[in-house]
């Protein structure tokens, strides 16, 4: 089994310790932290697709790349080399191979296997995974002791397009970002892309260079802010430090330099605002009409800011490549879009950047003894396991910070569950909500389209103690990071299902997290 080639043959295990679903970011960070942490524990990855990488992987349109500096979106253990920041998808690709070289992740890698169904047996304490093998539907039963879930939030299988009227008369190209085809051609023609996301700031540069125009067509303004693609002081650091003090600092200076963005969008969002706005003004042509396209009518930072490195849709603005249109759509027409304004965008292809699907845990179908997991019913547990799910873990990253931040916190700590259950001679671990009037509310408090539409099938969370799950790398830093693994919210059973309490360990101090400072 290699890295990068699915997998023909069946799995090579029947049972590990740990089975890790996904082998993206948040699957190497398990992984990895699994091999430093708990050496000696049998693991495994198995991920449905043929290469590693995750969303890095799986998005082929023109142009993708991170919307955080891979100072923070790159692993805390492993020091980014490279110049650019902003980093494009080919260059995190290289990375997370070089991470799996250098740490001899591969073997523990299956690639080519979906994950189907998870049912946890409390009298075998352990999970029967049913795994199939997506080049001939073959299906195999595999065991495990803990399942971790690094499968992140978005359906792999198709991205999010509204019912457009009129879809069927458009006699051009219509497209999805996460159905890019590799032959697609938009040389000279007219481009419209509809949205105003991440997706659509990063699209729209990259191709109107080569096509006639291109137009985003939104239905309301995003915040989109310019930042430097090369980071001028983790460069600086590179050259005078070794590598991993260099990483360490300039991580340090870009986690805290996001927070107080963020703190300050959040305490002055009417000053904040107005400084957003005078960076676009003045990097657009005199007199563009800025109140119109880039002033959204939410404040900063309630929905997630776009990052354009180098300020390169805004270039493609001013030099006339690229333009913006607010408005509605009325239908799609054959030769383009006719708008509620009654003007009508000619196009020859167009792109629907309208957004992802969320799904929970990879859309893995979860049990209890045959007994169905209903997961709106149960309740996030610091931020990474689910109430009455045992032996479950999982990692979904921050909405306000980088994705892998999380990741990392989440690995160590999960890692740390493991020495204290060996300690104490714990088999399994059940996070149990003891008030059950506890107050709850959405998991993720955003108000975004695509949050809008998928909460309803996340667990949620709590309002007070370990069952709150706020968008804090802060708050994680200490309760993942510091705070000891004995709860009175974890019930533990040893292997004879006694019920122990848990009591304080002294293995937390023997685990040094990597948390930025």
């Amino acid at each position: 089994m290699t890295a990068t080639t699915s997998a023909h043959t069946s799995v090579a295990f029947d049972h590990v310790d740990v089975l890790i679903v996904g082998a993206g970011i948040a699957g190497l960070s398990a992984a990895y932290h699994l091999k430093r942490l708990q050496p000696g524990r049998a693991f495994a990855i198995v991920d449905a697709r043929s290469n590693i990488g995750g969303t890095w992987d799986l998005f082929k349109y023109p142009g993708i790349r991170s919307d955080a500096d891979l100072q923070t979106f790159g692993f805390g253990f492993k020091p980014w080399r490279r110049d650019n920041a902003i980093a494009d998808a080919h260059e995190i690709l290289d990375y997370l191979h070089e991470t799996v070289e250098e740490n001899d992740l591969q073997r523990h890698i299956h690639l080519g296997h979906k994950v189907l169904k998870a049912d946890f047996s409390t009298a075998d304490e352990r999970w029967v995974v049913t795994l199939e093998r997506t080049s001939d539907g073959t299906r195999v039963d595999v065991t495990a002791t803990m399942l971790f879930s690094a499968a992140g939030y978005y359906d792999y299988d198709q991205g999010y397009t509204p019912e457009f009227e009129g879809r069927d008369d458009f006699g051009g190209e219509i497209v999805h970002p996460q159905h890019w085809p590799e032959d697609l051609d938009h040389s000279g023609k007219k481009v419209v892309v509809i949205g105003s996301g991440a997706t659509a700031v990063t699209l729209i540069p990259s191709i109107a260079a080569s096509a006639d125009h291109v137009t985003m067509l939104q239905r309301s303004p995003s915040y989109v802010l310019p930042i430097p693609r090369q980071d001028p002081i983790a460069n600086t650091l590179r050259r005078f430090l070794p590598a991993k003090p260099a990483h360490d600092l300039a991580r340090a200076f870009n986690i805290r330099r996001l927070n107080v963005l963020y703190g300050l969008s959040q305490r002055f969002p009417r000053q904040m605002r107005a400084l957003v706005r005078k960076i676009n003004a003045a990097s657009l042509p005199e007199g563009y009409p800025v109140d119109t396209h880039f002033n959204p009518s939410y404040n900063p930072w309630d929905q997630r800011m776009c990052m354009v490195p180098d300020g390169d849709m805004f270039k493609a603005i001013s030099d006339g490549s690229a333009s913006v249109v607010t408005d509605k759509i009325a239908r799609f027409t054959k030769s383009g879009i006719l708008l509620e304004s009654g003007a009508e965008l000619e196009a020859d292809i167009i792109v629907t950047a309208t957004g992802l699907r969320m799904v929970p845990f990879g859309k893995v179908a979860l049990a209890v003894d045959g007994e169905d997991v209903h997961l709106p019913d149960h309740v996030v547990y610091k931020t990474l396991m689910v109430s009455d799910v045992p032996n479950f873990a999982f990692t979904v990253g921050y909405v306000n910070q980088a994705w892998t931040l999380k990741a990392d916190l989440v690995s160590a700590w999960f890692c740390r569950l493991l020495a204290y259950m060996d300690e104490h001679g714990h088999a399994s671990v059940t996070p149990v909500v003891s008030d059950r009037s506890m107050p709850l509310k959405r998991y993720v408090e955003m108000d975004t389209g695509y949050v809008n539409r998928a909460m309803h099938l996340f667990p949620r969370q709590g309002t007070r103690g370990p069952w709150e799950a706020p968008q804090s790398f802060n708050r994680d830093r200490v309760v993942l990071g510091k705070d000891p693994i004995d709860d009175p919210e974890l019930r533990f059973t040893d292997t004879k299902l006694a019920p122990t309490a848990a009591t304080s360990s002294s293995v937390d101090e023997a685990f040094e997290v990597v948390l930025g400072e």
